[in-house]
């Protein structure tokens, strides 16, 4: 046979050879999808005017790095007045809480010690010596009265006689008239001291000694148990008060949660946002994951935690490690904007595989290959 016959039947062998191998081979199980990340829209749990906007799109922050201002308004005033109620209320708790001064204490204490002097006065009634001194004094006055009588009558006998004027005779009756009255107050002194105290005093001693210890006790004792507690409630629900608005003055900034990277911001200083409304929308780049959708025929090929080697066009010749976190449990057809090697007609499962640090040099929107037919370099 001719050699250039020879070398044309063996192309023709080996081409015949690699068709059939080229229809019969398992292609390479790679599907493709795109980088994404959660989305995180923060917001205030208040709403009020925007004082001022701090980020722009596309900027890079870190947990804690504060986005937007919001005016706060009267909070300023709020807090203020808040807590100069807590501050009075906490002084009056402390206040009933310590209970009454020591000098308060001992001016009750002396007032009832009078009080019981007193009492004990009335009780035990005149001493002997004022009933004794009110003898000889009504004794003093019966021996004026006797003189002034005895006067009285003498000078009347000489006015009989004209011997006295009639002035000396009236006088010497008004002097018997005070003598009388004196003595008449002398016997009056004297019946008072012996018969003692009166029982309606006694009575009105007993009274005044008993309020009086009564006033000694409550001081004693203290402020009321319940009033005490009354006033440790105010305290706690103003403390609370001045909480409220604190957590309110915090929510006036508004800050990232996470190391995410600003997406949107339609916002400006002016506008007025409402309460829990989402602000500005972050890509959290802390978790990045490959959105993919495996076809039917392979679902069996993916399990849960499977470790998977990532591609991308941005580092080629780079395997990034990533961990399937997520199968769907019902099929779907695949989006038009995934490439796979099989038909576009055939159902798939959607999948999430979730990259493994390091991720710095990665970004959301980088296509990406899950190339499970490969094993993750150690």
């Amino acid at each position: 046979m001719p050699k250039p016959a020879a070398a044309v039947i063996l192309i023709v062998a080996a081409l015949i050879g690699w068709l059939t191998w080229n229809q019969t081979r398992t292609p390479p199980f790679v599907v493709s999808g795109f980088i994404e990340a959660d989305t995180v829209r923060v917001g205030s749990r208040i709403g009020g005017r925007i004082a001022e906007v701090l980020v722009d799109e596309g900027s890079i922050v870190e947990p804690g790095t504060p986005l937007l201002r919001i005016d706060p308004f009267d909070l300023n005033e709020q807090l203020a007045q808040s807590r100069a109620t807590l501050a009075a209320l906490e002084a009056e708790f402390a206040r009933l809480k310590a209970g009454y001064r020591a000098e308060e204490i001992e001016q009750a204490r002396a007032q009832r010690d009078e009080a019981a002097a007193a009492l004990e006065r009335l009780t035990a009634g005149p001493r002997r010596q004022e009933i004794d001194f009110a003898r000889e004094q009504l004794k003093v006055e019966q021996a004026g009265l006797d003189f002034a009588k005895s006067e009285y009558e003498r000078l009347k006998r000489l006015e009989t006689q004209a011997q006295a004027a009639q002035r000396e005779l009236d006088e010497a009756l008004r002097a018997l008239r005070a003598a009388e009255g004196r003595t008449a107050a002398a016997e009056q002194t004297l019946a008072l001291l012996v018969e003692g105290s009166r029982k309606e005093d006694i009575a009105a001693g007993r009274a005044a000694l008993a309020r009086a210890e009564s006033a000694l006790k409550l001081v004693t004792e203290g402020y009321r148990a319940e009033d005490v507690a009354r006033a440790e409630a105010e305290v706690l629900a103003a403390r609370s008060r001045v909480a409220a608005i604190e957590v309110q003055m915090r929510e006036l900034v508004v800050s990232s949660p996470c190391h995410c990277v600003v997406e949107a911001v339609d916002l400006q200083p002016g506008d007025i946002v409402s309460p829990n409304a989402p602000t500005i929308s972050l890509l959290d780049q802390g978790r990045l994951w490959v959105r993919s959708y495996v076809p039917e025929n392979r679902l069996g090929q993916v399990t849960l935690g499977q470790d998977v080697p990532v591609s991308v066009d941005s580092f080629p010749g780079e395997r990034f490690s990533a961990k399937i976190t997520f199968i769907a449990r019902e099929a779907e057809f695949t989006p038009k904007n995934i490439q796979t090697p099989e038909e576009r007609s055939k159902q798939v499962f959607r999948v999430k595989a979730t990259l493994q640090p390091p991720l710095d040099r990665l970004r959301v929107g980088m296509a990406a290959d899950l190339r499970f037919d490969e094993k993750v370099s150690p």
